[in-house]
């Protein structure tokens, strides 16, 4: 049995720090998993900023209201399960994804939370679990499933590898070239057709 896990923001939706980012205009925000690896350290470093410039929670909704699927990603994620299990393996937040989610048909999304205080503040987050994709890709596999992992940012390389089949995907062509041995697509039908050829 197999099971596609795939990466949620660069994937299947656009970076949503990028876009809060934009809306504020604060250029600091920009920074994500592409360019930074150390998760924790770039949290923090977000969350300083948020502080320093009075956001909160409602800011970065408002502005996640705006944000839509990528164009065909709805189209690639309704194949994709028509023909396989599918999961959704995300740093993001539950504050930050339901949103996006009901745009895509609900699927099924494994990710983490923020703390946030009573006046919105973001004061930190909590992590589902340690190295979350990878433990996740082999937690499933310790159940009895092959997974077939795609993602686009240096978080998503652990779970890549640790799959039976891993695809990079519309990534940085700095990552393309210290991973030459993960096929790098740049379409959904590309994606699609890469996975049904492993399933």
């Amino acid at each position: 049995m197999n099971v596609v896990c795939l990466d949620l923001e660069g994937v299947l939706v656009p970076e949503i720090w990028i876009a809060f980012s934009e809306a504020t205009g604060i250029p600091e925000l920009r920074k994500t998993t592409r360019d930074e690896p150390d998760y924790d350290k770039l949290m923090k470093y977000r969350i300083e900023i948020l502080k320093q410039h009075g956001l909160g929670l409602k800011e970065i909704q408002e502005t996640i209201a705006t944000i839509d699927p990528m164009p065909g990603a709805k189209e690639f994620l309704d194949e994709l399960r028509s023909i396989t299990q599918a999961i959704i393996i995300s740093d993001t937040f539950s504050q930050f994804a339901t949103p996006l989610m009901k745009k895509l048909g609900w699927p099924t999304i494994f990710c983490n939370e923020l703390e946030v205080g009573e006046n919105g503040e973001i004061t930190g987050y909590k992590m589902r679990c340690e190295k979350s994709k990878l433990t996740t890709v082999k937690a499933l596999q310790s159940c009895g499933f092959e997974t077939i992992a795609s993602g686009d940012s240096f978080n998503d390389l652990a779970m890549i590898e640790a799959s039976k089949a891993g695809f990079l995907f519309r990534t940085t062509d700095a990552i393309k070239k210290d991973y030459p041995r993960f096929p790098a697509y740049e379409s959904y039908d590309e994606l699609l057709a890469a996975i049904k050829a492993v399933l």
